[in-house]
């Protein structure tokens, strides 16, 4: 689960560098348009992907596959939630409501299925259990 952990960790990274320069620009903006977005740039992205790389890098799950789906649901779902809330809340390009909407929805959802899949491996036995 080593590999877990760490590609967690680097994508909590990206979010941490992303979040701190939107809180930047929004300081120097004096606007805080931003700031749903950044919000969760930093929670969703930085500080949830962060937890879960220390937990796979404190225990190694039994079932593999739940872990496989719960790393990769985390990190589309953190990547999909914000670029979904950006387009929604920031509305940078002239995209249809219907598409906007439903990329927003669809993130959130593969992020809530994230969330769903780690609290099932925090009550599974763990290779090192007995």
């Amino acid at each position: 689960m080593e590999k877990y952990s760490k590609i967690l960790l680097r994508f909590s990274a990206l979010f941490a560098v992303l979040g701190a320069f939107i809180g930047s620009h929004m300081a120097g903006a004096g606007s805080l348009a931003f700031k749903t977005v950044h919000a969760h740039i930093l929670v969703v992205g930085w500080l949830t992907l962060f937890a879960w790389a220390v937990y796979y890098k404190i225990f190694t799950p039994a079932r593999t596959i739940i872990a496989t789906l719960h790393v990769w649901t985390a990190i589309i779902g953190a990547i999909g939630l914000t670029a979904g809330m950006w387009l929604y809340y920031v509305r940078p390009f002239a995209l249809a409501d219907g598409l906007v909407t439903v990329f927003f929805i669809v993130g959130g959802s593969i992020l809530l299925l994230s969330f769903v899949l780690f609290g099932l491996l925090t009550f599974m036995k763990t290779e090192d259990e007995v």
